[in-house]
């Protein structure tokens, strides 16, 4: 059972978004699958799961200073990909690819989009 239905991030321009999530999303096996027009765009893999809109009460969008969104890769190559495309699309970097101790086989990124949020990408399987 999936513990979401899906996460959205907050953009305040939202075709640079476009373009960064879908360089970005696209070594994960994610695609954009919608567009919800000057409101935002949705990607995932056979179902809406990752949401970036503009804020619906017309603030400014702004990064949660705390909150982290993981993404599952199939492999640990898959997270390079993702790294290397978030730092050629006017991503930053957050945490090179590299292993974490806090689980068995625990390979990670992570990196900040062009609003400043928090992205990781995670793969548990061996090398």
């Amino acid at each position: 059972m999936n513990t979401f239905t899906h996460v959205a991030v907050g953009t305040n321009d939202l075709d640079k978004a476009r373009m960064f999530y879908d360089k970005v999303l696209a070594p994960l096996g994610l695609k954009r699958i919608a567009d919800l027009g000057e409101a935002g765009a949705i990607w995932g893999v056979d179902s809406p799961s990752f949401f970036v809109m503009k804020p619906i009460d017309g603030e400014a969008a702004t990064a949660g200073n705390g909150v982290t969104v993981s993404f599952v890769a199939p492999s640990r190559a898959a997270i390079d990909a993702f790294y290397a495309a978030a730092l050629s699309a006017g991503g930053i970097d957050a945490g090179l690819p590299g292993t974490r101790d806090w689980a068995p086989n625990a390979y990670a990124a992570y990196v900040r989009d062009l609003e400043g949020n928090k992205l990781t990408a995670y793969c548990f399987e061996a090398e």
